[in-house]
């Protein structure tokens, strides 16, 4: 490796190319498929993912906040646009996507508003345990969507309901042969690298499977049977204007009906974004900045809509497979969807021949790379809380249909929450001490607020009553409303049976607070 200051320069920058150009490579292959299915849970044509997939690697690339990751169109916000197109398609032909592009843009707008107020630092708060349960979930989804391809159906109408025509799915009789392509590309997948590593494996195994299905001419799916590619480059298009010629107004009744799904698009594409960028900051030994992350998920959302692509996101499985080989900085991302956009206008007739065998071989293997096996490995070791935090995550996510992330994590924030201020609450402790005969000093330690009161109250003896009570709060710290009301009401019941009370040690907060919400007693000092 060269070495000097240019060279030390560079390396941050570009890292191994060769390394770097083979691993957006890889990727490419594997965003062509997913493109193409999500338009289908959209209700758009598959060009729409496709060009999507192609803006937001290439913008991303650019204006991101965490290098190496994979930002292309995703289930999760697809999900979430088939309400808007069909609202578009009922008020004219053709203003569905129309009103998805609008979608997008306002969808950009409200991420880089995220990011510029410096609200995705708060992703900080999620729990190891939801994050365990997020990708668990999101790895047995990935290997689940793959049954369909291998003749195996528990979920009757699921392919079709992502998009998969029906020539997409195999036959009867091609079962055998499709299984046999799986097991050889997985065999290559895992066998390759113990022999060489200079090539990443998934690659070889596309390679393979395709030269061997051309070669011997199996009727089997392939590319071309998910749908048609684009022949063209992305145009720029404005989706305002006229209603007559496809497009919408600009005006707030165009506003009022596209922000609620632009809304659920940004902060989903955004939560499912910062989990990716701590998989990999985690699996690279590094740290990005999410604020940045999500300023540039909107410009490339922006860009995306304005050059007929949907919204997305950042793709676990991908980037975990661009990270697996190789792919440490943005000339990764940026050849994802160079190699994207050149397969598909220079290289259709070989690309639609890809089997999609092969591709059902690279996506089980991305399942397994992304399933947390190790947290799996240590959840009798690990406190019941956390297991309990990511079963929910994960129970969640596979329970809802269809399959929804965001609510299993969301339901995994929830869980976490109650349960730790359980642990907080049953922490505040409430010490008597009898000074004098009619004197007594009750010494409070911890944190009082709407869990812990009911822990607080049962530490005072209410029915007895010295002459003078002393509440010393020099070790604890009232946080909310609830904790000035219990406060508030043991002085109370003290006072009305004749102690008169003390009220001493607040800090500077709980009294500014207490004295805010609540009344401070007669006699009090802080």
């Amino acid at each position: 490796m060269a070495t000097g200051p240019g060279a030390l320069r560079l390396e941050p920058l570009i890292g191994n190319p060769s390394k770097e150009l083979l691993s957006g490579l890889v990727v490419a292959f594997a965003m062509i498929p997913e493109a193409i299915a999500f338009s289908g849970i959209a209700g758009v044509d598959p060009q729409v993912g496709l060009f999507g997939a192609f803006c937001l690697s290439i913008t991303i690339a650019f204006v991101g906040g965490r290098s190496a990751m994979i930002t292309s169109a995703t289930g999760s916000t697809a999900l979430l646009m088939t309400g808007l197109v069909a609202t578009g398609e009922a008020r004219g032909p053709g203003l569905g996507l129309t009103y998805l592009l609008v979608a997008g843009i306002v969808t950009g707008l409200l991420q880089v508003l995220w990011g510029w107020m410096r609200l995705a630092y708060q992703m900080r708060f999620v729990p190891l345990g939801v994050l365990s349960g997020f990708v668990n979930a999101l790895a047995l989804l990935i290997f689940q969507a793959q049954f369909p391809q291998l003749g195996i159906n528990l979920h009757f109408g699921e392919a079709s309901a992502a998009g998969h025509g029906h020539d997409a799915l195999p036959q009867a009789a091609q079962l055998p042969l499709i299984w046999g392509l799986v097991l050889l590309g997985l065999l290559i997948i895992y066998g390759l690298p113990r022999l060489t590593r200079a090539v990443p494996s998934q690659l070889v195994a596309i390679v393979v499977l395709t030269a061997i299905s051309m070669g011997f001419n199996f009727d089997i799916p392939t590319v071309q049977s998910l749908g048609s590619l684009p022949a063209g480059l992305p145009v720029f298009q404005i989706p305002f204007g006229a209603l007559a010629d496809g497009r919408v107004p600009f005006s707030l009744e165009t506003l009022g009906i596209v922000l609620p799904t632009a809304m659920a698009i940004s902060l989903v594409g955004l939560m499912e974004t910062f989990l990716t960028q701590d998989i990999l900051d985690d699996r690279t030994d590094s740290t990005s900045n999410k604020n940045r992350e999500a300023r540039g998920q909107g410009i490339a959302n922006i860009v995306s809509s304005f050059f007929g692509g949907m919204a997305g996101c950042a793709l676990v499985g991908q980037s975990v497979m661009n990270i697996d080989n190789g792919g440490r900085t943005r000339l990764s991302t940026l050849f994802s969807g160079v190699s994207l956009l050149a397969m598909i206008l220079l290289a259709r007739p070989w690309l639609q021949q890809i089997p999609m065998a092969a591709l059902v071989a690279v996506m089980i293997s991305i399942a397994v790379s992304t399933a947390d096996v190790a947290g799996l490995r240590r959840i009798r070791s690990i406190p019941k809380s956390d297991t309990a935090v990511m079963l929910m995550t994960f129970a969640v996510t596979m329970l809802t249909t269809p399959h929804n992330l965001a609510l299993g994590v969301l339901a995994g924030v929830a869980l976490a929450g109650i349960l730790f201020s359980r642990k907080v609450a049953k922490v505040i402790r409430v010490e008597p001490v009898d000074i004098a005969p009619d004197l007594r000093r009750y010494v409070v330690t911890g944190q009082l607020f709407f869990v812990s009161k009911i822990y607080f109250l049962q530490g005072f003896d209410v029915h007895e009553h010295p002459a003078k009570i002393i509440i010393d709060m020099s070790a604890a710290h009232i946080w909310d409303q609830s904790g000035v009301g219990a406060l508030n009401q043991l002085i109370r019941k003290l006072k009305q049976g004749g102690s008169e009370v003390d009220l001493v040690g607040l800090n500077t907060e709980s009294l500014d607070l207490f004295e805010r919400i609540g009344s401070q007693p007669e006699g009090s000092h802080g």
